[in-house]
This record gives structure tokens, sequence and C-alpha cells, in this order.
């Protein structure tokens, strides 16, 4: 699993700006604020600043440099800098995108599948194959400390959590944001984590998925079933078989 911490600091406003340019990039550039629909070449820059950003942040994490970003783009840094003022605000944007994008295949999954093993089964399988997991951001992936770990008190900070009902048995490890930094998009990641959450309830009072089994444990899953390598046949035949180790892990005995 290639997700590293980065600093998310940038407003969200930036990273969700789509086909217009932002006010914060017209700014940069001296000729004031914009929201005219972009030209067809400007478009078609920002799609190639994406997916390449897609690319190199999955395999190298968001800890990556912009210029990788650019180069696999095929463009200059400074045209990424013009639609994305700071690494920051395209960090949020696709964070914020993957995201929203295992959310609904985690939805498509309820709606699809009747039973609920092979719902959560199937997400796992849609959601890896994707290879979303290696795009989540880091708050949405730390799992919660103990309170003592080797005797040691995490203290009191360890204790908060951002969203509150996260689906997991005493004693379980369990998801946390983490309250000091500053989480890409609160509803989305909400959203993620009460879907995902409905689709390990209904497995596990199934009698399907075993009892301390937690939404942090599915969506760990997710982000490390999926490693990155250089042939795309290879990444698929070693992601297939990892997840189908990782499924027979989770299962129940019962």
């Amino acid at each position: 699993m290639h997700v590293q911490d980065t600093h998310w600091s940038s407003a969200s406003a930036l990273a969700s700006g789509g086909g217009t340019v932002s006010a914060a990039a017209g700014n940069a550039r001296g000729d004031g604020p914009r929201t005219t629909p972009l030209r067809v070449d400007a478009q078609r820059n920002l799609e190639h600043v994406l997916r390449a950003a897609r690319e190199v942040f999955g395999e190298l994490g968001y800890g990556a440099p912009m210029e990788d970003v650019a180069r696999r783009a095929r463009v200059g840094v400074g045209t990424v800098y013009r639609r994305f003022p700071s690494k920051d605000v395209l960090v949020r944007r696709i964070a914020e995108e993957e995201t929203s994008r295992l959310t609904d295949q985690a939805r498509a999954a309820l709606g699809q599948e009747d039973e609920p093993w092979s719902a959560l089964a199937r997400f796992l399988r849609t959601s890896v194959a994707s290879g979303a997991g290696r795009l989540l951001p880091p708050q949405v992936l730390r799992v919660g400390v103990p309170e003592e770990v080797g005797g040691l008190s995490a203290g009191a900070g360890a204790e908060e959590t951002r969203v509150p009902q996260q689906r997991t048995q005493p004693g379980a490890a369990d998801l946390r944001l983490v309250a000091e930094e500053p989480v890409a998009d609160d509803a989305g990641a909400a959203a993620l984590l009460d879907v995902v959450g409905r689709l390990v309830d209904r497995a596990r009072a199934a009698g399907e998925l075993r009892p301390d089994v937690s939404v942090s444990d599915v969506l760990l899953v997710i982000a490390t079933a999926a490693p990155s390598l250089p042939d795309a046949a290879q990444q698929a035949a070693a992601s297939a078989r990892l997840l189908d180790i990782l499924l027979e892990g989770l299962r129940s005995r019962s």
C-alpha cells in the first residue's frame, strides 16, 4: 500500500472545480477570476493531468512530486500549477473522486446482490479491480489506536472520532478520522463509511462474516489487495489471487 500522509490544508472549493477555471488560478496569472468554460485544449490538458495524477499517486503514494505528474501527463509543470495552485489541491481532488467512486461501487453491490456475502465480495472485487483503494485519503484508512499500547495511554485525542458509527465489535480496531488533520471531504468519507458499514452489517448478521471484522478491515483489504506492478496482466492476476486469500480470512467459519 502506497498511501502516504500529506498536508490537507487547501480549501475544498479549489479542489472541486470541474470544467471552469478557478479564481485562484486566474489570480495567479494576474487576469482576475474567471468562470468561463475551459477551451478544448485546456480541458484536454486537465483530463491528462487528472489521469496522470491518479496513476502516479496510485503507484508512488500522495508524496510523489508534481513534476512526476506533469511528466506522466506530458505537460509542463507550470500547466499543472495553473489548474491546481498547490499540490494539496490536486491531492484533495483525486482523493475525493476516489472516495466517491468507492461509495458508488458499494451502493451498486448493495442494490444488485440480495445475498449478503455476495454483496460484500462483489464490492471488494470491483473495488480492487478498479485500483481505487490505492487512492483513498490517509484519514479514511487510519486505524484507531487502542487506548493503551504497551502500557502507554494513547491520550484523549485518540478517543475522538469524526464519524462515530462504524460497525465494529467491542475490542476490534476501528477507523478513526483524526480530528487534528482536516479531512478532504467529511461528507464523502462519512457516506463511504456508512454504505460499507451496511455491507458489513448484513454479512455479519447472516453469519457469513467473522464477528470481529470491522469497516476498517474491509477498506484496508481494498487498499492492500491492488499491488502496483509494471505488467497489467500480472497485476490483475496478483490482485485476484491476493483477494481470494483475504476473502477467506474475512469469512466466518461457523
